[in-house]
């Protein structure tokens, strides 16, 4: 059996961070790190947008902010991005202030799903130049802590520490691990939420500001705006029983190409349980149920033109008339998102949606496409025993599944965080 001094779980900007920290210091270390899929994959690889100003994507149960500039300057020097710029904001930043809502200023880079991708062979080549010995299509399916040992669908492999960093998507495949540990946790937050998708001339602050945060009330926010090539995209998930279920997300493509014209942005709402103590995974996979049940097997989408008529959107509402856009994203049933989306999470971001056509009108057109669901499970909450995001003896979590970063430079972080522990 062959034995690493350090075995990384994940190819994400998590795993990533945490490789190329561990060779920074020690490049000596022999290193494996360990990918599920054909390719490396995570935020790096699905539209590849980066944010470096504290506090976006950095849990503040997990960060203050001092700690948070400390490893934004290390990813920085490491990844070394060109900020893009931002203009004209004035009117909008005094049009939020005055409805009680937050316009933040963000440092942001966006390289785009073929950006990100070329990226990502360029870090991965680096770490194999290094001696890393990365293994694709290779899945973590068990644990033997006391044997120090990892079970794979390739084999076995020991370990001197083990860094577990598994994406969104490993949300539960970490709760396995944690149970398997007898590690304590709560998932008990989840977002819930709305794709939309419109022409660019009907929300013209993307021009001067690439992905613009809003912060409305009642725990409402903007998320991930994409433009120039920009499409909406599904992505499948599956329940503990074997269930599929899909939920929206959005991706553009980098300047090199041909802009198609439209925006789509996400409106999430927070939803936090507090008694009875639920899981915000189990919640999320029954609305993702719910949507399919009311789609057909697929996600629902609606134009506003319909939605504020109260009546459901159908396949002619896809035309050529009024409606004069036809949605990035065939694949989802025309339908009512209101009656699948809960009342109270459906009202507060309709409100947000109002305030948001105050500030940029024309948002609202009625031709503007709502695809529902958008749902981010990111909000495991581990006890950890230290500052690195140790878990278990030698054994540590980091990136958006272990809920230490929402974001590809947070999760780069964090990784960082959790190879200093090692190093320790």
């Amino acid at each position: 059996m062959e034995k690493y001094d350090v075995i990384i779980v994940g190819s994400g900007p998590a795993g990533l961070g945490a490789a190329f920290h561990l060779l920074e210091k020690n490049s000596s270390l022999k290193i494996m790190m360990l990918e599920k899929e054909k390719v490396s994959t995570g935020g790096l690889r699905n539209d590849c947008k980066m944010n470096f100003t504290f506090p976006i994507g950095f849990p503040l149960e997990n960060w203050d902010r001092e700690q948070a500039e400390h490893y934004l300057k290390l990813v920085v020097h490491k990844l070394k991005p060109d900020i893009l710029g931002k203009k004209n904001l004035t009117t909008y930043f005094k049009r939020a202030k005055n409805l009680g809502i937050e316009l933040l200023d963000i440092k942001q880079t966006h390289l785009g799903t073929d950006g990100g991708l070329k990226l990502i062979k360029v870090l991965i080549a680096e770490l194999q130049e290094a001696g890393v010995n990365i293994k694709l299509e290779t899945e973590m399916t068990d644990i033997d802590s006391a044997e120090k040992t990892i079970i794979t669908s390739r084999g076995e492999y020991g370990y001197s520490s083990l860094i577990i960093a598994p994406g969104r998507k490993g949300f539960r495949f970490l709760q396995s691990v944690m149970d398997r540990l007898s590690v304590q946790y709560i998932d008990h937050i989840v977002d819930i939420g709305i794709r939309i998708e419109t022409k660019l001339e009907n929300y013209p602050i993307v021009n001067d500001y690439y992905d613009p945060k809003f912060i409305f009330p009642d725990k409402v926010r903007t998320f991930c705006t994409n433009s120039g090539a920009a499409h909406v995209v599904r992505e499948k998930y599956g329940t503990d029983s074997g269930k599929p279920y899909f939920s929206v997300n959005g991706h553009a493509f980098s300047g090199e190409k041909e802009p198609n014209g439209l925006v789509n942005f996400a409106m999430l709402k927070t939803v936090k349980f507090t008694e009875p103590l639920a899981s915000g995974q189990e919640f999320a996979e029954n609305l993702g149920l719910q949507a399919m049940l009311m789609g057909g097997g697929k996600p629902i989408m609606q134009r506003v033109g319909d939605f504020r008529l109260g009546k459901r959107s159908k396949a002619e509402s896809f035309n050529d008339d009024l409606y004069n856009f036809q949605p990035t994203q065939q694949n989802c049933t025309p339908g009512d998102i209101s009656l699948s989306i809960p009342a109270k999470i459906l009202r507060g971001i309709w409100k947000s949606m109002k305030s948001l056509d105050t500030i940029i009108p024309g948002v609202l057109h009625p031709g503007t496409i709502m695809y529902y669901p958008e749902i981010k499970l990111y909000a495991n909450k581990p006890d950890f025993l230290d500052s690195s995001f140790k878990a278990y003896d030698d054994i540590y979590f980091a990136g958006d599944g272990a809920g230490t970063s929402r974001g590809i430079t947070a999760a780069w972080a964090s990784g960082i965080r959790a190879a200093e522990g090692i190093l320790d």
